[in-house]
């Protein structure tokens, strides 16, 4: 299908179902923690998942490719970012399976209702004010700095759209772990797996994916980490399967 491409956009392959996704040749575009959170998360036969703060829309598009839900619902506050989702997934022909919707993740809950979802996927901005300098760019630094939301948000909202038992996956860092932990508990979301990412074996974690379930028990899966590169410019079986190659 062709769609609109507007000025300082391209066309990327996504390696999967022949997928493609429009982005900015100037802006922020998709990396591996999102492609990473999108092998991470499980979407099961019927179920329905919610991608909080999607951006170009990555996660929802790979995750429709990846697993067997029914449906996927994705929200984004920024009005180009939104339209630029839209217009990818019109470009692979999924209109009937993931609606982008435009609207803050502070009132998810409001937009779609209370336990509406099996599955809620974020990945949000890392850093908080005490972390980092703000990209002066306001696209750039909505994505990477909790500008318009923080983790509190996300957890909030996760938790009022989840059905009892639904599962929440998010990426991370893990100098924010004992706090994500702490948020994610307080609003009923108890973490079940976990699994570090590293850049080389014998560099420390960079990243960490959670697995949260609404109500769940204190039980723990610490699974086998990530290590993304076999050496320099050489990715790992396990990264070359997720991304498709």
């Amino acid at each position: 299908m062709t769609v609109e491409l507007k000025e300082g956009e391209r066309i990327d392959d996504l390696q999967r179902n022949g997928y493609q996704i429009i982005q900015r040749t100037d802006g922020f575009c998709f990396g591996m923690d999102a492609v990473l959170l999108s092998g991470f998360a499980a979407v099961r036969k019927g179920e329905r998942a919610l991608d909080l703060g999607t951006g170009t829309g990555i996660i929802p598009i790979l995750l429709e490719a990846k697993t067997d839900g029914e449906h996927f619902s994705a929200l984004e506050i920024q009005h180009e970012v939104a339209d630029m989702a839209r217009r990818s997934v019109a470009l692979n022909g999924l209109e009937e399976r993931i609606r982008i919707v435009e609207g803050d993740i502070k009132e998810a809950s409001r937009i779609f209702g209370a336990a509406s979802f099996d599955v809620v996927t974020s990945n949000p901005p890392y850093m908080n004010d005490a972390h980092g300098l703000k990209n002066p760019d306001l696209p750039k630094a909505i994505s990477r700095h909790e500008v318009l939301c923080a983790l509190e948000d996300v957890a909030r909202e996760a938790a009022k759209v989840l059905r009892d038992g639904g599962r929440f996956y998010m990426v991370h860092r893990p100098h924010r772990l004992v706090e994500i932990i702490n948020t994610l508990s307080a609003h009923r979301l108890e973490v079940k797996r976990m699994k570090l990412v590293h850049p080389f074996v014998d560099r420390e974690a960079n990243m960490v994916l959670l697995e949260a379930v609404k109500g769940g028990g204190a039980f723990l899966k610490m699974e086998a980490p990530v290590i993304v590169f076999k050496e320099p410019g050489v990715y790992a079986d396990e990264i070359r399967d997720v991304y498709g190659y």
